[in-house]
């Protein structure tokens, strides 16, 4: 039997792992080594050569976009259709086995799917049917909350509350979310999987029909499974099927939404027998960028070991640059993209990555000067995002309360009680006065065309909205944002959002404060005509209306390092690494959560063909601040060898330094400590030198203490140590 086509065109790792006998096998496959390509190629020597049914294949992955691409290329080899072959998402196909067996899963035949705004509307509606306050609930916690429990195989009743009282109203809610559920006929995703796994491990019969019929399992993506997704494939897979896993446990970076990296090393103990296989050879980076991806990824513990290589060049050394502040990182990231431009190189092959999304602001500021279009990959332009947008109402409502659009914006965000009855009532007011809302809200509270509880509500938010306007009376356009931002409930609303993009929304907010502030000091250094808030509203709009590139559209990339997996790019920009920010302040000190963030930055590293750049920033705006960094742990993981410290151009206002092992040095008078230097003092504890001041006896040495803040210190009785 000729199986050239199957094997060729594939390595010898890859032709090792492809044509292994019937078994089970771990393929434990490096970024850029083709793990996707094994997986299709097995399927085919299964049928081929093993004589295996396309229909005794299961064949598991993570998206749709992933499935489609791996359907296609088994079709391809196989030469027939792949219709009827069970290929596809781990929903997919949950859903594919509750439509055949409706019945004995208690559902109802037209059941139908909820996404994710129709899941939140359905336990909003539920949350009202209980009397919970939705202020002190918020819709978006209880949605993760169950979701959550149900990625753990947990129903209410498997969950105890131990007296108590969130759990226990967490509890209640999603027992009769779940009855609502049942009632209507709905399964929302995670309910996908959870029911498709207890119909198997219900139904004796209905289980062992399909572990005959799938007599072999093949999985991509094995590091991003979750507890429910794990379970659900060994029911199916039973105690003998043939088991062809692949994954790698040092791009695991999805563990805040549940995904567990153990999985990996949990199937070599379920199934002892398992064959580990190894594919470390790297078809997209340089030799240079795939050494420092090992050396870096070699710090975390508990790894199941393999070391990336390649036959290709050595390449040019990984660019390091200490910038002065965010908006010096984003002036030299850009400049370096315009000369590639310059060069004949596309837009499309560059790439900036950054950790938190708040991060693209500059970046997109500056590409908007320079004219570069640009696309947010898997996300909104920063003045585009909701949040942001929210924020914006409220300022725009505080200056000009006849700003219909920012009313009906804000007037229920956070949720206060006043609903599309309400909204629909003060419009049809407002066009029968010729009103604005505002005023037509004024107008119905005084004549009393509203119910009381709705009455009540609108009276708060106006007086909200005038009590606002009285604080930020006189004050810089950065204080009018932090305390329109505070006083809103914005910031309450995303704090009790304990999930990832929570956080996220805060960082955005107070990104934003950083925003106004940068502006107004640019704006005040000239003579306009226009007010300053008004000048910044401008701004935004236009900043929100241009500069992103149409889909179809050569442009630069902008993206978090979670949407860049599984891309890459000739030229990378990996910005931002700062202890703090990458890693993230909320996982340096939980090892688990550390290491996460170091495969995070393992997945940045590795989307880079040909040109990678890192930068940090001295000091960078955080939370509407100035505050000094330290560069990441993560470049000093890096060997000395593979970096090139890049020296700024221009000139700027700071002391001549030297920049060493991404650390920032300057030799102090008087043999002290140098700029960057982490010391140690009795009182304050741990701390970073981050200035110096005067001569002699009247020297003074500025320290960035970890527990205390930034403190000057007379240097001749400081008491400085090393740490």
């Amino acid at each position: 039997m000729d199986v050239s086509d199957i094997l060729d065109p594939l390595n010898d790792a890859q032709q090792q792992a492809v044509s292994a006998p019937l078994g089970r096998h771990l393929v434990l496959a490096g970024a850029g080594s083709g793990k996707t390509r094994v997986l299709v190629h097995r399927a085919a020597w299964l049928n081929r050569v093993e004589g295996a049914s396309p229909y005794s294949l299961l064949a598991v992955t993570f998206t749709n976009k992933a499935a489609s691409e791996m359907r296609g290329r088994i079709e391809s080899l196989l030469g027939r259709s792949a219709a009827g072959m069970w290929t596809g998402t781990f929903h997919g196909l949950s859903h594919r086995l509750l439509r055949r067996h409706w019945r004995e899963a208690s559902l109802n035949e037209a059941f139908q799917i909820l996404d994710s705004d129709d899941q939140k509307r359905l336990i909003k509606r539920v949350m009202r049917l209980l009397e919970v306050d939705e202020a002190r609930w918020p819709v978006k916690q209880v949605q993760g909350f169950i979701n959550s429990r149900k990625d753990d195989g947990l129903r209410p009743r498997d969950i105890g509350t131990d007296n108590d009282p969130y759990t226990d109203r967490m509890v209640r809610i999603y027992a009769a979310y779940e009855e609502a559920c049942q009632r209507g006929g709905q399964v929302d995703f995670a309910e996908l999987l959870l029911r498709s796994f207890e119909l198997l491990r219900d139904n004796a019969d209905i289980r062992e029909h399909y572990r005959k019929q799938f007599r072999h399992v093949l999985v991509d993506e094995f590091q991003d499974t979750n507890g429910i997704q794990y379970n659900w494939l060994r029911m199916l897979a039973g105690p003998d099927a043939d088991l062809f896993v692949v994954g790698d446990d040092d791009q695991s970076i999805y563990g805040w939404r549940g995904a567990r990296v153990e999985n990996l090393r949990k199937l070599t103990e379920d199934y002892p027998d398992t064959r580990v296989l190894r594919l470390e050879q790297n078809y997209r980076s340089t030799a240079t960028i795939l050494n420092a991806a090992n050396a870096l990824i070699a710090h975390n513990a508990g790894r199941m070991g393999k070391n990336l290589w390649t036959e290709g060049k050595e390449g040019e050394p990984i660019a390091l640059y200490a910038a002065f502040n965010e908006l010096d990182e984003a002036r030299f990231v850009v400049d370096r993209i315009n000369q590639g431009l310059q060069q004949g190189h596309s837009r499309s092959e560059f790439a900036i990555l950054y950790r938190s999304n708040a991060q693209s602001r500059v970046f997109e500021e500056a590409l908007l000067a320079h004219s570069i279009p640009y696309r947010v990959y898997g996300g909104l332009r920063f003045f585009e995002r909701a949040e942001i947008k929210d924020a914006l109402a409220y300022v725009r409502l505080v200056n000009n309360r006849d700003d219909d659009p920012s009313f009906e914006r804000v007037v229920n965000t956070p949720a206060r009680g006043i609903g599309g009855k309400t909204v629909d009532a003060l419009r049809e007011h407002g066009r029968a006065t010729g009103l604005s809302l505002w005023k037509a809200a004024i107008s119905a509270l005084e004549q009393r065309l509203l119910p009381g509880r709705a009455a009540n509500a609108v009276t708060r938010f106006l007086a909200l909205i005038d009590t606002v306007a009285e604080q930020v009376e006189g004050q810089p356009l950065a204080d009018t944002f932090d305390t329109v931002i505070k006083h809103s409930g914005l910031r309450e609303l995303y704090q009790k959002d304990n999930d990832d993009r929570g956080e996220s929304r805060l960082e955005n907010l107070d990104e934003l404060v950083s925003a106004a502030r940068g502006f107004e000091q640019e704006w005040s250094t000239d003579e306009q005509e226009m007010e300053t808030l008004t000048a910044f509203l401008a701004h935004a709009a236009l900043e929100a209306g241009e500069g992103q590139a149409d889909d179809w559209e050569e442009c630069v990339q902008l993206m978090t390092l979670h949407s860049a997996k599984g891309l890459e790019f000739p030229w990378v920009f990996l910005a931002g690494l700062e202890e703090g920010l990458f890693p993230h302040r909320m996982s340096a000190e939980d090892p688990d959560r550390l290491e996460e963030e170091r495969r995070l930055c393992y997945v940045g590293i590795t989307r880079a063909r040909q040109h990678l750049t890192l930068t940090w920033a001295e000091k960078r705006r955080i939370h509407g601040e100035e505050r000094w960094g330290a560069p990441s742990r993560f470049i000093r993981e890096i060997p000395e060898e593979h970096l090139q410290h890049v020296r700024t151009r221009v000139s700027v206002s700071r002391p001549q330094m030297a920049i060493r092992r991404g650390l920032v040095e300057q030799a102090p008078p008087d043999g002290g400590f140098g700029l960057g230097q982490r010391v140690f003092h009795e009182k304050f504890g741990d701390g970073v030198v981050v200035r110096y001041e005067g001569q002699g006896a009247s020297a003074r040495v500025q320290v960035n203490f970890s527990m205390v803040g930034t403190k000057w210190l007379v240097a001749a009785y400081a008491n400085l140590t090393p740490a």
